[in-house]
């Protein structure tokens, strides 16, 4: 967490909706944020099967992220992700890699 993070209050990873007072958040109901927090698992996981990796939403809490084999590290938010991913793979990974994003894109229009 960043220290403007911590000194606004809150654990909440930035990228989560959070239904709290002075927070701005379009996804009030609790039924919203699950669907924008799954929506997100199904996008990581587009990205993350390209290297063996599947992500799953533990309990709207945490994220379980393993690998084809069945290794599998908690991580607490999405910022978490690509070092956890990276010590499953044992090896860097570039999600960035202009290559990759090219097949992704590609894929993507079928």
């Amino acid at each position: 967490m960043c220290s403007l993070c911590g000194i606004l209050g809150g654990i909440e990873h930035w990228a989560d909706a959070v239904a709290r007072p002075g927070v701005y958040t379009r996804n009030v109901e609790r039924i919203d944020r699950r669907r924008e927090r799954a929506n997100r698992v199904r996008i990581a996981n587009r990205v993350l099967s390209a290297f063996g990796l599947s992500l799953t939403d533990w309990q709207g809490s945490a994220f379980l992220l393993s690998t084809r084999t069945g290794k599998t590290e908690i991580i607490e938010d999405l910022g978490h992700l690509w070092p956890a991913a990276e010590r499953l793979c044992g090896r860097g990974l570039d999600p960035l890699d202009e290559p990759f994003l090219n097949r992704l894109e590609a894929e993507a229009r079928g």
